[in-house]
């Protein structure tokens, strides 16, 4: 069993996304280990890269901060290697395609299943091009992860047929950010993906009330939210850990 299973398994589960390396790997740590404390399911750890496509200002300023103070994917793999001597959750990483091919698909894949990587989020891999990945996913263990979009429509069930780990639901169009209200249809999306697959479903983009959460929690196996926790690690900087608790606390107890 992939340790992702594990996450969905106690409720509907939490997943915290941050950026490694913003503001430095030390925040990064304890901002997980923070997380992991106050209720987070699984971790996406973002790895940062110089036109991240998907991201909205608010993840496009820590992928700048980060690159800006040294941050380079060795740093990031010793990074979750010291962190899995006490993080036992499911890590995932959040990258782009072009990190893992300039990398070396058969090097980075390797590297994820030695330091205990889980699985591997690339947004802007169309799902007719993940074979470029996939042989190399298998290989190492780690699940590649689909996403289904609002546009997705007609492609739902084919991408849901062969999804692994969780299907991340995009909740809406456009980049990642804070939304005031999320207005996609998300219950037929969902019901088409449970269709097709006994593999949990979560929602991210634009979550951050723990209203929100809730709501989608009821729709979904779990909420996925990043932009308004990097906007407290980007707020509090080194004191942002124990915001980030809180937050996490608070959202985790909505869903319940």
């Amino acid at each position: 069993m992939s340790r992702i299973k594990s996450a969905f398994e106690n409720g509907k589960a939490f997943i915290a996304f941050v950026t490694c390396g913003d503001p430095d790997l030390e925040v990064t740590a304890e901002v997980v280990r923070a997380a992991v404390e106050n209720g987070a399911d699984l971790i996406e750890l973002g790895i940062p890269f110089s036109d991240p496509t998907a991201e909205g200002p608010v993840i496009q300023g820590a992928n700048l901060r980060a690159l800006t103070g040294g941050i380079t994917t060795d740093k990031i793999f010793q990074f979750v290697q010291a962190l899995r001597r006490d993080v036992s959750v499911p890590l995932v990483f959040m990258t782009y395609a072009n990190v893992v091919f300039s990398y070396g698909a058969d090097r980075f894949l390797s590297a994820c299943g030695r330091i205990g990587i889980d699985g591997l989020i690339l947004p802007d891999l169309p799902f007719e091009e993940k074979e470029e990945f996939l042989p190399f996913c298998h290989k190492y263990g780690v699940d590649l992860i689909s996403l289904i979009a609002p546009t997705s429509k007609n492609r739902i069930a084919m991408i849901a047929r062969e999804a692994e780990g969780f299907v991340y639901i995009v909740s809406s169009l456009g980049v990642t950010g804070v939304r005031s209200e999320i207005k996609t249809d998300l219950s037929s999306i969902i019901q088409s993906v449970r269709e097709n697959t006994k593999i949990p479903c979560a929602v991210g983009f634009g979550i951050s009330t723990p209203e929100q959460a809730k709501r989608m929690s009821e729709l979904s196996d779990g909420v996925i939210v990043g932009s308004a926790i990097v906007k407290l690690i980007e707020k509090y900087g080194k004191d942002a850990p124990r915001y980030v608790g809180g937050y996490v606390k608070a959202m985790k107890d909505a869903m319940r």
